[in-house]
């Protein structure tokens, strides 16, 4: 791992130094792939940096532990050797994830979208369970959320939520919960006790930096309007929520959860510009085959690919045709052996 390591450091510091040749600025693509490879690369590279420093220091005080004659001197190197063991071993995980990764994209921050389907004020409810679940997740992993837009109920459920996750292979993590979830559960507004099946759908786009896809101004038309809450409720006297229309494409963001125009605008550009190499990716990804589309996409959006059953406390996907009895345990954020399952799944059908 040392020797891969080194590689990983030497190939950052030789992409900083290409950026920092003046003459790079007259090769605008050259520019712009040495930057993805530098965004790419720049966790990797602080973690091979400690991993490298640190593994010279298991080496210098292996070295200074055989010599060592005070048996106090000896324990305090003994039990620095075994932490710092451990963070290497650590460091050595993070490394081999980072290099095994089979998609550049899976090192990515993403922008989550989750929407209310069939079924009413339920399904409503039912996509504010879903953030809850993806935030506490989030949380265990460490990563940071940032709402971008939201558009509540008055039952206090989502029509539509979205914000980015940023962190360590957030893109490689979640990229397979794409896709419709159902929910069978009894509505909380249910008197007779009948069981509702309703849904939500969830779109999980890599971001993107601004050097990577260049949006048109002339190709834009910007809308501003008042903010409203649920119910039609103002919730601004200003006309500070924004629409923005991508004219070739038809795509439609809109952002009102900021006071601020300006802040609305940023954010709905950076949804923007995520759908759009999302977009991209899916041109190249129905060039390969069926199969390798399934794997990297884990299906069509349209497709159900999750079913919260609450009276039998379980969660099934449809793709993998595997069940878990824990969905209490899921829905507070419990992900990792569901996550893990599925990406080795979809690794199989490579």
């Amino acid at each position: 791992m040392l020797e891969k390591a080194q590689q990983i450091i030497s190939e950052y510091e030789e992409t900083l130094k290409q950026l920092a040749n003046p003459e790079i600025t007259k090769d605008l693509e050259k520019l712009k792939n040495l930057s993805i490879v530098q965004k790419n690369l720049a966790d990797s590279y602080e973690k091979a940096k400690q991993y490298k420093k640190l593994a010279n220091d298991v080496k210098e005080t292996k070295g200074l532990l055989t010599k060592e004659e005070n048996p106090e001197n000896k324990k305090f190197y003994s039990d620095y050797l075994e932490e710092s063991r451990n963070q290497l071993n650590k460091l050595a995980q993070d490394l081999a994830s980072d290099i095994s990764a089979g998609d550049d994209n899976d090192k990515r921050n993403i922008i989550m979208e989750i929407r209310a389907g069939t079924g009413g004020e339920e399904a409503a409810l039912f996509a504010a369970d879903l953030y809850r679940m993806y935030l506490r997740f989030a949380e265990k992993k460490g990563w940071h959320v940032e709402q971008l837009s939201s558009n509540r109920n008055e039952s206090g459920g989502f029509k539509e939520v979205i914000f980015s996750l940023k962190g360590s292979n957030v893109y490689g993590a979640l990229k397979y919960e794409n896709g419709v979830h159902r929910v069978q559960r009894v509505p909380a507004t249910e008197s007779s006790g009948r069981i509702h099946t309703s849904a939500a759908s969830v779109v999980v786009l890599p971001e993107v930096s601004d050097i990577e896809i260049t949006v048109n101004p002339d190709d834009l038309r910007i809308d501003v309007y008042r903010s409203s809450g649920p119910g039609g409720q103002s919730v601004n006297t200003t006309d500070s929520a924004v629409r923005i229309t991508h004219i070739p494409t038809g795509i439609v963001v809109s952002c009102q959860d900021e006071k601020s125009q300006l802040k609305n605008k940023q954010r709905a550009l950076a949804i923007l510009k995520s759908r759009l190499y999302d977009r991209e990716l899916e041109k190249k990804q129905e060039t390969a085959s069926q199969q390798r589309q399934a794997s990297i996409r884990g299906g069509d959006r349209s497709v159900k690919i999750k079913t919260y059953n609450y009276p039998q406390n379980r969660l099934t996907d449809h793709r993998l045709h595997e069940t878990w009895y824990n969905l209490e345990n899921i829905l507070n954020g419990n992900l990792e052996e569901i996550l893990a399952t599925t990406g080795e799944k979809f690794k199989e059908q490579k």
